[in-house]
């Protein structure tokens, strides 16, 4: 369907969300009608969702900017059994306190992506621990069970993919896209939500949300999913040789968070523009169109834009500060990544290591010897060199013309 007369699958469309929808016609009609609340689940195994999680934020984004009510789910009682989804191996088991802590720190940017208030459009948080600790067993499987076969279910890419792999799958993880389904129907019984949103990894627990509720409830419900997220060098969103990159600033630091979007792909800032800041298209064509050195306008563009939107507008105005006088004027910048070397000295393979500028110490030792590490602007090409600082003093590591931390000496 290339034409929507709803305002939200027509940006969706225009911004690059959408992958699949189950019933593209019925679901715009809907949408047409009036505010329709539509959820996206987060399991809570971390303490802040990274970027790769962010196209399922703005998603919920633009459905309230279309009008409409974004729903947050929390998956407290789901994140106990693990999404096998994507997954060679079972996610590691946390403890009630220990989700407890990762919902609240994942809370944070929908602060600020999202408007709470008590209106017909504004955004709900729920936890489906709430409920789904409530159920008997027995009643479930006698209720719920009749709806799922095991044939079907051995053929969403969840399993098969796992079970291709010879990587096992636990009767728990299984269990998985039957409580997921069940939140999609409680979320309608309960909220009034008709659409389920998310990666393309969750088609087919979607759909078995939307078969339950239709056949239980005769409701009509809808799923809609975004295409696979990967950098145009084909790495996964978010994920860099320095790890995760994490949206909370007490996981990473503004700076650290902005220079990834400076650092982008050439051939990526486009569509990054599209998916993750609120300018006009017209304005994202214009930048799409510049070539050459200009492009780096369109990336300090998208850092600036995307920074403001998930840390603040303060925080971007600060990281672009810092970037200027690192790169353009040769400053050491106060929100760049720092680390305090000790009176005896630390070993500069620790110190690379330890900044996540490598991701190994063979790494590290590599670019040494390359001449690609700077301290001051002055090369160091020894691997076995030890970093030492003078009382009071400090200096300016760099790796590449990237790269750049501040060293302390310890008080």
């Amino acid at each position: 369907m290339s034409h929507y007369a709803s305002p939200l699958l027509r940006v969706l469309q225009e911004r690059g969300y959408i992958h699949q929808i189950t019933d593209a016609t019925a679901l715009d009609e809907l949408l047409v009608s009036g505010p329709v609340a539509g959820y996206v689940g987060f399991d809570a195994t971390a303490p802040s969702l990274h970027v790769g999680s962010l196209v399922q934020i703005m998603l919920l984004r633009r459905l309230q900017q279309a009008g409409h009510r974004p729903v947050v789910l929390m998956g407290g009682g789901t994140t106990r059994i693990g999404d096998p989804s994507g997954r060679d191996a079972s996610r590691a088991m946390l403890s009630d306190a220990e989700i407890a802590a990762n919902i609240k720190g994942i809370l944070t940017p929908f602060r600020r992506l999202l408007r709470f208030d008590d209106s017909a459009t504004g955004a709900l948080v729920v936890d489906n621990q709430d409920w789904l600790d409530g159920l008997g067993y027995v009643e479930m499987l006698r209720e719920v069970g009749p709806h799922f076969t095991v044939n079907r279910m051995l053929t969403f890419d969840s399993v098969r993919l796992r079970l291709e792999r010879e990587q096992p799958l636990t009767f728990l993880e299984f269990n998985y896209m039957i409580l997921q389904a069940y939140d999609f129907r409680h979320l309608a019984r309960r909220h009034g939500v008709r659409l389920q949103m998310g990666g393309s990894d969750q088609w087919g627990n979607i759909v078995n949300g939307v078969e339950l509720t239709r056949r239980t409830d005769g409701l009509p419900v809808f799923g809609l999913t975004t295409p696979l997220l990967t950098t145009a060098s084909g790495a996964k969103m978010g994920k860099t040789a320095a790890g995760a990159v994490w949206l909370n600033e007490d996981q990473l630091p503004a700076y650290d968070f902005w220079q990834y979007w400076r650092n982008v792909d050439d051939r990526d800032v486009g569509r990054f523009l599209r998916l993750f800041t609120d300018l006009p298209i017209v304005e994202v064509e214009r930048l799409e169109q510049l070539g050459g050195a200009e492009v780096n306008d369109a990336k300090i563009v998208l850092a600036n834009e995307v920074t403001a939107l998930v840390r603040g507008r303060d925080a971007a105005t600060r990281a672009a500060a810092t970037a200027q006088a690192t790169f353009a004027e040769g400053g050491s910048g106060n929100a760049l990544p720092s680390i305090t070397v000790p009176a005896e000295g630390v070993r500069l393979v620790a110190v690379l290591t330890q900044l996540g500028f490598c991701a190994s110490g063979a790494e590290a030792k590599r670019k040494i010897a390359e001449g690609a590490v700077r301290i001051d602007n002055t090369p160091l090409t020894d691997p076995a060199a030890v970093v030492r600082l003078e009382p009071g003093t400090g200096a300016r590591l760099s790796l590449g013309r990237k790269k750049h931390a501040v060293l302390k000496r310890e008080s």
